[in-house]
């Protein structure tokens, strides 16, 4: 395993490589997508510890979406079911230490939340982690913001220790403790090329999100002239969250190009 330092311009290669590899197979990775969103969600209901069990699986749908994405990326278009059992294959096949990943994700996360909880008693992670109520005047308040700001400061180191770690359990069997060191080192090294890719994403997720925004406005506006106007902005609305689900898979799909860019093709 050798560590490739990339020019920040890769950036802009790692989304449009993510882009054709979810071309080939869109359906094979909402599908799976919206599987793993499904495993997340069903783990979020559990009483008392759902948000630790959901957070733990997080990693986990990190490497499916990347095996998949390495299955795209062959030089023939591979059919999807192959997209879909590249990934589960590759989550049976390290189901020990991408539990030990998960736990140490869950941990160090709620950690950053609980040091966020000290600027303003834990408003902020509250309505993080369980979805409590969000008022104007609370996310006004100077104790909210700030312990966004350093929930997002400390965030920021622990999402560069585990952008490439599952990728390198799997394929370069690093213990998943070594692993989140030498991700964070990679992400380091590499950090222009990751910026230009982060915000070539946010560019994309803005476009795509503008578009979305005019159909679901036409809808409305072609509801009322047709006396529809609740069964179109109920449309509207599915549209929306589902142009940012399936905007989401894209985005993780394009992540195995940072891994394979930096430690090179997996042996």
């Amino acid at each position: 395993m050798k560590l490739n330092l990339v020019p920040p311009r890769t950036g802009v290669l790692w989304v449009r490589a993510g882009l054709r590899a979810f071309a080939r197979q869109p359906l094979a990775f909402v599908s799976l997508f919206f599987f793993f969103m499904a495993l997340v969600s069903i783990a979020s209901q559990v009483p008392l510890i759902g948000a630790a069990i959901a957070l733990m699986l997080l990693p986990t749908m990190t490497l499916g979406l990347m095996a998949a994405a390495a299955q795209a990326a062959g030089p023939d278009k591979p059919p999807a079911g192959t997209v879909f059992l590249a990934a589960i294959k590759a989550v049976r096949g390290d189901l020990r230490p991408m539990a030990v990943l998960g736990v140490l994700y869950a941990v160090l996360f709620l950690l950053v939340m609980a040091i966020s909880a000290l600027a303003d008693g834990g408003q902020f992670a509250r309505v993080y982690l369980l979805g409590g109520p969000l008022s104007r005047e609370l996310a006004e308040s100077t104790e909210f913001q700030t312990a966004l700001w350093i929930s997002m400061a400390l965030y920021l180191p622990l999402s560069l220790a585990f952008w490439h770690a599952p990728a390198l359990v799997h394929w370069h069997q690093v213990p998943p403790a070594k692993s989140l060191f030498f991700s964070f080192v990679a992400c380091f090294r590499n950090f222009g090329a990751l910026t230009v890719f982060g915000l070539v994403w946010v560019a994309v997720f803005i476009g795509a999100g503008i578009v979305l925004s005019l159909v679901a406005t036409l809808l409305v506006a072609f509801g009322a002239m047709g006396g529809g106007e609740g069964g179109s902005a109920a449309i509207g609305g599915a549209l929306m969250i589902g142009g940012a689900l399936v905007m989401a898979a894209m985005f993780f799909t394009s992540t195995w190009f940072t891994f394979r860019d930096s430690f090179g093709a997996p042996p």
